[in-house]
């Protein structure tokens, strides 16, 4: 089972702030938008995750009481045939966009006003934590 954490990221002007992933082979969906985050590693919480990769990504450190859960999946592994997943979805606002350096991919910012026209680009992860923060969908497997 892959362990997981993300974030759906605003800035102060509540546009939201997306991972245009690399274009380039061996990458999971290139030149999608996804969200940032990355595997658990060792035994730190889902929470530690999040906020290690938000920093790794974009290199500025946003404390563990800047994210707020918001919804798990724990099923079918959106990017492995077969596998499972459990991920864990956060949201964090007031990022500050003029202080990030996106070491991974580059920084798509997006109006929430875009959002139905970018739909197709996101990743399977991005387009299931949209589902649920903006209400289309229930959590799959709600466990806990």
């Amino acid at each position: 089972m892959r362990e997981a954490a993300a974030a759906i990221l605003f800035d102060p002007l509540g546009r939201l702030l997306l991972q245009l992933r690399d274009n380039i082979p061996n990458i999971r969906y290139p030149g999608m938008l996804g969200l940032f985050g990355g595997h658990r590693e060792g035994d730190e919480s889902f929470l530690d995750c999040v906020v290690r990769e938000v920093h790794e990504e974009l290199s500025f450190y946003l404390p563990p009481d800047r994210f707020r859960y918001i919804a798990h999946h724990i099923g079918p592994d959106f990017d492995m045939r077969g596998g499972t997943l459990h991920a864990e979805f956060f949201v964090a606002s007031d990022v500050p966009i003029e202080k990030l350096m996106v070491t991974e991919g580059t920084l798509k910012i997006v109006t929430l006003n875009e959002v139905d026209q970018i739909r197709s680009l996101l990743t399977p992860s991005a387009q299931f934590a949209f589902e649920v923060f903006f209400g289309h969908e229930k959590q799959s497997n709600p466990s806990n």
